[in-house]
C-alpha cells in the first residue's frame, strides 16, 4: 500500500464538508477529502493499492468530485463529519437553499416553475407587481389601453440591455410572445391575435377582451431574439438582475450580477442556489455554510445560532374542494361528485364548525394564518359576508335541522341511508396537504362528521378529485383565478378530471355574470370590483355557497442568517416557498 496527496481546483460551489466514505477504483480505496467549496479547493489524501498509478487514480477523483458534493449534499451517502468554519463569513456571496424548481435547469421564462407568477432572475417583464399588488412598469415606461379593451400599446425604456450587451428592442418583445404563446408552457396567450412593433415600442391585438392580459404582460420574461435557441433553457439571457455563470441540473445554480442591469444591483458577487432537502439544508445551516433555508413549518421550531427565522405571509391558500353535484357518473363513465358534500348543509357545518387555528397548530406547527377566502389577503378578496368557525353547536344544530342524525350512537351521522362520511387525500410528495387533510379529518369529528384522510400520488388524487376532495393549493397575482375557482362551464360533469379548475363543480349564473363582466373590463381596478361581486354581491355567490373549505395561509419560513436582510417582500404566492428571490437584488447585509 502507499499514499498520494493531491490538490484539484473545481468551480463547484456549495456548503462545505469533510466526507469520508470508501470509494472502488480498481480495488477498494479509502479516501480522505476536504471540499472548501467556497474557495474553489478540495484537496485530501488516498490510500490505494500498490498497483494502482496515481495518475488513474487522480483522474478519477477529478470526476468524482462532482458526484461526491451531490451525494454529500442530495443522497445523503457518507458520513457528515464536520465543517471548517472562518472567523469571518464571507459577506461577497450567498449560499441559498429555497426549493427545487429553481435548480431543474429549464430557464425559459414560460415554463411552469421558472418565471411563474413572474417570480424570476434572470429576465424582467414589461409590467411587474410591486409591493402593493399593483402593476407597475418595468422594462415599459408607458402604456394604453384602446377603448374597446382589444388593443394594447406599450413604448419601451431606450436604457436596457441583455446580460450579453446587447440592446433589448420591440422585435425581442414580439418574438418572445409569439414564441411563448406557441409553446406548451405555464403562460396563457390563447387571447394573443397579434403582436408587431411600434414606433417607440409594441402593440398587442387580442381577439377578446380579456383584462387580466395587463397580469400577464407583468409575468413573462421577455428573451433576445438572436440568442433564443435549442439551448437557451440552460443557458439564459436576460435583462433581469442577474446572470447564469454555472448550472449543475437538479443540483446547483450559480448566479451573478447581471453588470447591464438598468434597476438596483445586488450587493453580491456570486450566489448559489442549492437544491438540498431541508434535514441536509438544516444541518448545513448549522455549520455555517447556508445563509437563507426555505423550510417546511414542522420545522421552523428549530433553533439555529447565528440566523433568525422570516415568516413571510402569503397568499398561498390551502383547502379542499367540496362537490356540490350528487355522485354520479359522466359521458366518460367517470365517476363524479359526491353524495356528502353535496348538501349545502354539510359544507357549511364544516366550514363554521371546525376551528382553523387547532387544524393549523396540528398540521403546521402553528405557523400559519387562518382563512375562509381562496383570494385572501389579495386585492380582489371579498370578505364579506364574514365567516366565525368553530362554532360546533351551531354546525351540529344545522346538521340535525338538515335531517343529519347519529342514529346508531357510532359518532358518525346518517341521512337516509347515506353515512356523513367522505373520504380526502393529500398528494404524497406534500407533507403539509396531507397533513392538512389529517386534521381536518380529526376536527370534524366533533360535528359528527366522518373524514377518512389518505395519502396519495397527485396525478391519481387529481384524477378523482371531483368526486374524492383534495387538498388544493392555489395563490396568484391575477384576479384570473376567479375565474379558474368558480365559472360554471368548468365545473360541467363531463371536464377533464385532472384540471382542478373548478374542481367542486359549482355553478352559479349570477356569479358567471360578474365574472364575466370581470374579464371584459378596460382597467384593473373595474376587474378588481366585479372579481369581489362574483365572489359575494349581498345576495349569492361562493361565500355563502361554500364549494370549497379554506383553512389556512401557508407562512412561507426560512432561516436567514444574523444581519441580512431579503429587502420588502411583497405577499407570495402559491409556488412551495420559491418566491422569497423575487427580489435577490435587493438583498442586503445591514
Amino acid at each position: 500500500m502507499c499514499e498520494i496527496d493531491f490538490q484539484i481546483e473545481k468551480t463547484h460551489e456549495g456548503p462545505c464538508f469533510i466526507c469520508f466514505g470508501e470509494a472502488k477504483v480498481e480495488r477498494p480505496t479509502w479516501v480522505f477529502l476536504f471540499i472548501d467549496v467556497r474557495s474553489h479547493h478540495a484537496s485530501g489524501k488516498i490510500t490505494f493499492a500498490r498497483n494502482m498509478r496515481a495518475e488513474i487514480l487522480e483522474d478519477f477523483m477529478k470526476k468524482l468530485f462532482g458526484f461526491i458534493l451531490t451525494v454529500a449534499l442530495v443522497m445523503g451517502l457518507g458520513a457528515l463529519v464536520s465543517c471548517k468554519k472562518t472567523s469571518a463569513h464571507n459577506k461577497d456571496t450567498l449560499v441559498v437553499s429555497a426549493g427545487y424548481a429553481l435548480i431543474n435547469g429549464d430557464y425559459e421564462p414560460w415554463s411552469w416553475d421558472y418565471g411563474y407568477e413572474g417570480i424570476m432572475f434572470f429576465h424582467s417583464a414589461l409590467l411587474k407587481v410591486n409591493v402593493d399588488l399593483v402593476v407597475e412598469n418595468d422594462l415599459a415606461k408607458s402604456y394604453t389601453i384602446s377603448d374597446d379593451g382589444l388593443i394594447y400599446t406599450f413604448i419601451l425604456r431606450d436604457d436596457v440591455k441583455f446580460s450579453d450587451g446587447t440592446p433589448l428592442t420591440a422585435a425581442d418583445v414580439v418574438f418572445t410572445y409569439k414564441t411563448a404563446q406557441g409553446a406548451d408552457g405555464g403562460v396563457d396567450l390563447t387571447m394573443l391575435k397579434n403582436a408587431e412593433v411600434v414606433d417607440g415600442g409594441v402593440r398587442f391585438t387580442l381577439n377578446k377582451v380579456f383584462s387580466p392580459f395587463i397580469r400577464t404582460t407583468a409575468s413573462l420574461g421577455i428573451v433576445p431574439e438572436h440568442a433564443y435557441n435549442d439551448k437557451y433553457k440552460l443557458n439564459p439571457i436576460g435583462t433581469g438582475p442577474f446572470k447564469m455563470k454555472q448550472i449543475d441540473v437538479d443540483q446547483q445554480l450559480i448566479i451573478e450580477p447581471n453588470p447591464y442591469y438598468y434597476g438596483k444591483k445586488s450587493a453580491f458577487k456570486q450566489i448559489t442556489l442549492l437544491k438540498i432537502d431541508e434535514q441536509r439544508a438544516l444541518a448545513a445551516a448549522k455549520s455555517g455554510e447556508l445563509d437563507v433555508v426555505m423550510v417546511n413549518p414542522e420545522y421552523a421550531r428549530e433553533k439555529i445560532e447565528g440566523f433568525h427565522l422570516e415568516t413571510i405571509k402569503t397568499s398561498d391558500n390551502r383547502g379542499f374542494n367540496l362537490p356540490l353535484v350528487p355522485e354520479q357518473k359522466n359521458a366518460k363513465g367517470i365517476v363524479v361528485g359526491n353524495n356528502v358534500t353535496s348538501d349545502p348543509a354539510v359544507r357549511r357545518a364544516l366550514n363554521i364548525g371546525v376551528s382553523r387555528q387547532e387544524i393549523i397548530n396540528n398540521a403546521l406547527n402553528g405557523i400559519g394564518t387562518p382563512s375562509w377566502v381562496r383570494f385572501e389577503p389579495l386585492p380582489w378578496a371579498n370578505m364579506e359576508p364574514g365567516l366565525k368557525d368553530n362554532q360546533v353547536e351551531e354546525a351540529k344544530k344545522l346538521l340535525e335541522d338538515a335531517g343529519w342524525k347519529d342514529t346508531d350512537g357510532d359518532g358518525v351521522r346518517e341521512k337516509n341511508g347515506i353515512r356523513c362520511a367522505f373520504k380526502i387525500t393529500g398528494r404524497a410528495d406534500d407533507l403539509q396537504r396531507y397533513n392538512l387533510a389529517v386534521a381536518l379529518a380529526e376536527n370534524a369529528k366533533k360535528l359528527g362528521i366522518e373524514i377518512t384522510a389518505q395519502v396519495m400520488n397527485w396525478g391519481e388524487a387529481k384524477a378523482i378529485s371531483r368526486n374524492v376532495p383534495t387538498c388544493i393549493g392555489t395563490g396568484s397575482y391575477s384576479y384570473y383565478d376567479v375565474y379558474t375557482a368558480f365559472y360554471s362551464e368548468l365545473g360541467s360533469v363531463n371536464q377533464n378530471p385532472t384540471n382542478l379548475a373548478n374542481a367542486a363543480m359549482y355553478s352559479n349564473k349570477t356569479t358567471d355574470t360578474y365574472i364575466n363582466a370581470m374579464l371584459a373590463a378596460r382597467s384593473d381596478a373595474e376587474a378588481i370590483v366585479q372579481a369581489k361581486l362574483a365572489q359575494y354581491d349581498g345576495k349569492t355567490g361562493p361565500n355563502v355557497d361554500m364549494p370549497y373549505i379554506w383553512l389556512a395561509n401557508i407562512d412561507h419560513c426560512y432561516f436567514v442568517r444574523d444581519g441580512l436582510s431579503l429587502g420588502n417582500q411583497r405577499i407570495h404566492p402559491h409556488g412551495h416557498g420559491m418566491p422569497v428571490v423575487q427580489n435577490m437584488n435587493e438583498w442586503r447585509y445591514e
